[in-house]
């Protein structure tokens, strides 16, 4: 929300691990054609009954494998909750899937968690650092911006996510 209120996100939005659609609902409030895409049955029907906007649609798929219909087809590439869930070894398939699914141009908006609160190694969300968003995202992308943000979720601690933007070359 704080990144809305200063930038316009337009055209084609891809948000991986929609969940219920919290992010899709706001993206689609700003007037973007928004696709929320998911793994859960579940998820996407609470989504689907709680995101009611024009240009919205919720597809069931794995990201990690990205449909060949999706490839090209997005002008942003959103990501709050998806990275941090997945295991850490899926990291580079999940920067391979975020190239695939931006047309060249295109930007990818991320909020990623560089602490987390109790983190025990095993279960998500798994931090990252500054370094290993670099490996992932050096190759193909020019970095636009990067910030810690002023405000938070109240479970996190503030100063424990990092903002980046990048353009897919």
């Amino acid at each position: 929300l704080e990144y809305l209120a200063n930038h316009r996100i337009t055209g084609s939005v891809l948000v991986p691990g929609c969940g219920t659609g919290h992010d899709v609902k706001v993206l689609a409030a700003t007037g973007a054609i928004v696709t929320g895409m998911d793994l859960a049955p579940l998820a996407l029907k609470l989504a689907r009954l709680q995101v009611l906007q024009k240009g919205v649609r919720f597809l069931e798929a794995d990201f990690l494998t990205l449909p060949i219909s999706e490839h090209g087809a997005y002008d942003w590439v959103i990501e709050h909750t998806c990275l941090c869930a997945l295991d850490p070894q899926q990291r580079t398939a999940y920067a391979s899937s975020v190239r695939t699914a931006l047309r060249t141009g295109g930007f990818y908006w991320a909020i990623f968690f560089s602490k987390v609160n109790q983190y025990d190694g095993q279960n998500p969300p798994h931090p990252i650092t500054a370094t290993e968003i670099d490996a992932l995202f050096d190759e193909g992308f020019e970095l636009i911006e990067s910030y810690v943000p002023d405000a938070s979720y109240p479970c996190r601690p503030n100063g424990s996510e990092i903002v980046r933007l990048y353009r897919k070359t």
